[in-house]
């Protein structure tokens, strides 16, 4: 059997073990040791292992996602999201699909403090969801704005996903950051006009509400000063040369818990279940990305992907054609894995690839968390959808389901945009750095 042939069986068989409901990280780590062990022999594969393990766990790069995982975990126990989303709502009150568009704009604003997208729709559920329904929106287009919202998480930075993306690339995380921002805005908006077509098409989605007066919205946006502090310290300090991502993430998490506490919203036992959660979710990651490592460095030594690099040569595929059967992939394979996972799977592969015909690699991280966005509300998998439900009881699956599915266009245009104006990713990390 060739080395490349190897490589292959060795992903049909990590995809056949997710498909057996194995834990990402362990599929990863046991195709990247046997594979090591097949390609060279057992002491080899325990070098590699422990190596690669001992370097993720120590590393400083990743020191900044247990510490963005903190300062989101803490801004959720105090109230944060609830003020992001008062504010939005008191601003758009008297506009057709105003909650909707609310919701949206409030999970974007989270999204950019708490860094996961996961954790935002599941913050924002409990939040805009009862609201939405007072206010007699229809189930399906409430829990599908959510959802929506909820993917801008992962794109306005910080995202911890970008920073696993940067680590496994080897491209700047300041880059990735400036490069996801606008974006990550065009995407918002996107989200935001479709939600007010589908209620002007249909207004009993979406009744009217009580229109605020000019006074109450201006006071309306003073509500969320803790979130203008915290993004321009953090994200603001990273742009301006300030900070780097690491100490960005400490001065947001430290900045998180004075706020929290001189506000009277964060309490001694918040911020014990802050850090538990915290501990637990970057646990979680640190597994992930170190199966992911191991089973990269098996991939890289069978040479798949230059393999597939002249293989698509040979077969004449032009750049375009390359990147869209990458695309089709991942949104194929975004209907059925979580995000991260399926990002750390398909980079070491594809990356090469990508750099082969010349396209950037911070462009590309771009356009893969754009795609990933896509997975986590594409049935029938749909991450944030399964959140939303888990929260809601009685809420039928189908029911979100169809709601979802205008919004799917959104993502499917930013992409497009990516393709025709790459500029609109390159133009800020060309700017500032």
């Amino acid at each position: 059997m060739s080395i490349p042939i190897m490589g292959l069986l060795s992903i049909a068989v990590l995809f056949g073990l997710l498909l057996l409901r194995q834990p990402v990280w362990l599929a990863l780590a046991l195709c990247g040791i046997v594979g090591n062990v097949l390609l060279s022999n057992v002491s080899v594969a325990k070098l590699v292992t422990g190596t690669n393990a001992f370097d993720i766990a120590s590393g400083y790069g990743l020191s900044v996602v247990p510490l963005f995982i903190l300062m989101g975990e803490i801004a959720s126990k105090s109230r944060l999201s609830a003020d992001l989303f008062k504010a939005a709502r008191i601003v758009l009150s008297g506009v057709r699909g105003g909650l909707s568009v609310a919701t949206i704009g409030a999970s974007g604003a989270f999204g950019a403090i708490c860094g996961s997208s996961i954790a935002t729709a599941a913050t924002m559920t409990r939040i805009a969801m009862p609201e939405m329904r007072r206010a007699g929106y229809e189930e399906g287009f409430a829990a599908s704005s959510v959802a929506t919202g909820g993917t801008l998480g992962i794109l306005i930075p910080p995202s911890i996903i970008l920073v696993i993306y940067g680590s496994i690339a080897e491209v700047s995380v300041p880059k990735l950051f400036a490069a996801s921002l606008i974006p990550g805005l065009v995407l918002l908006v996107l989200y935001s006009a479709i939600a007010m077509i589908i209620a002007a098409r249909s207004p009993e989605k979406a009744p009217l509400d009580a229109s605020a007066s000019l006074t109450e919205r201006l006071k309306a946006l003073r509500e969320p000063w803790q979130f203008i502090i915290l993004f321009t310290a953090t994200i603001g300090g990273i742009y301006l040369g300030v900070f780097s991502p690491n100490e960005a993430a400490a001065v947001g998490a430290f900045g998180a818990i004075v706020l929290g506490f001189a506000t009277g919203n964060l309490t001694v036992l918040r911020l014990t279940e802050a850090v538990r959660a915290s501990v637990i979710t970057s646990c979680v990651l640190f597994l992930i990305v170190i199966g992911a490592t191991i089973f990269a460095n098996f991939v890289v030594q069978t040479r798949l992907p230059e393999l597939l690099l002249s293989s698509a040569q040979e077969f004449g595929l032009g750049p375009f054609a390359v990147v869209s059967i990458i695309i089709l992939l991942y949104i194929v394979m975004g209907c059925f894995l979580e995000g991260i996972g399926m990002m750390l799977i398909t980079v070491p592969v594809f990356l090469p690839i990508i750099i082969g015909y010349g396209y950037d690699p911070i462009w590309f991280g771009v356009l893969v968390v754009v795609v990933v966005e896509l997975g986590l509300i594409t049935p029938p998998v749909g991450m944030n959808l399964f959140i939303i439900q888990a929260q809601i009881p009685g809420t039928n699956i189908a029911t979100l389901y169809r709601g979802i599915v205008p919004f799917l266009i959104a993502p499917l245009i930013l992409i497009l945009m990516l393709f025709l104006l790459p500029q609109l990713t390159l133009w800020l990390p060309s700017i500032l750095y």
